[in-house]
């Protein structure tokens, strides 16, 4: 149900909330109103008073759910300000990183599930971008790989950027956000776990043009729009990169993986 406030503008209308851990159901039902796109980002919920008068709560219990709803990235808390309540915001990955950093420390799963499930992604974004890019679109990933070669010389922080631009490229001409968004949380979480190790155990230079090398190879299988071929060798360029710090028996479960991928 919803209402009608004296601007004009239309949101949800609340239900009190159980007395029961009620601040779970304020949770719940400002979640659904913003996932239904009830309330869209850069909105203002109403103000802590008003909200306790609809939910039917103390303004603690009010509190304790704009904390919950405000450390999952939804809205940010403005109080003192006098033009409304918590804004919602736009969407962040930040939030999905930090799960997924938590959950690999606490080892739900381990680098080798990572680095598959990058694989995955990436594999299915470059056949993606493979078979459906525009010219426009090759022209970006042209350019960023010319700028991967150029940043050889420039040392291992240039280039590792010119290497997150391309790929990005990449995950565009894919036209899927969520492939670009999960594969850009999956790759920055992968890096924070063995980046300086990666790094010291290896030869910088030979290092970055094997893969400069190896991108060249997956961009040339985009130009000929053969996205079977691109999506193996992005997968096998994945395993290739990080391969060396995983068990040689998952090692072996993931060499077979990409070479008898679906998309191959």
């Amino acid at each position: 149900m919803t209402t009608e406030s004296a601007d004009g503008t239309k949101r949800r209308k609340f239900t009190p909330a159980r007395r029961v851990r009620a601040y779970e159901s304020i949770v719940k039902q400002i979640e659904d109103a913003i996932f239904r796109g009830e309330l869209r980002p850069g909105q203002r919920l109403p103000s802590e008073r008003d909200l306790t008068t609809e939910f039917a709560v103390s303004r603690a219990t009010v509190r304790e759910a704009l904390r919950v709803l405000e450390s999952s990235g939804l809205v940010r808390s403005r109080q003192g300000d006098p033009t409304g309540g918590a804004e919602v915001q736009e969407f962040s990955p930040d939030g999905l990183r930090r799960s997924l950093t938590a959950m690999v420390h606490l080892e739900q799963f381990d680098l080798t599930d990572l680095v598959q499930f990058r694989m995955s992604i990436e594999g299915s974004a470059t056949y993606l971008a493979a078979v459906g890019h525009t010219e426009e679109q090759l022209a970006r990933m042209e350019e960023a790989h010319a700028r991967m070669a150029e940043a050889i010389d420039a040392g291992y922080e240039a280039f590792s950027e010119a290497d997150v631009e391309f790929h990005h490229t990449v995950a565009e001409a894919a036209n899927s956000g969520l492939l670009r968004v999960t594969n850009d949380v999956a790759r920055g979480v992968v890096m924070n776990l063995i980046e300086t190790k990666f790094i010291t155990t290896s030869n910088e230079k030979e290092l970055m043009l094997d893969s400069c090398q190896r991108h060249e190879r997956v961009l040339d299988a985009i130009r000929q729009r053969d996205g079977a071929r691109a999506a193996t060798l992005a997968q096998h360029d994945i395993l290739d990169h990080f391969g060396r710090f995983l068990p040689e028996d998952r090692r072996a479960q993931l060499e077979s993986f990409a070479s008898h991928s679906p998309m191959g």
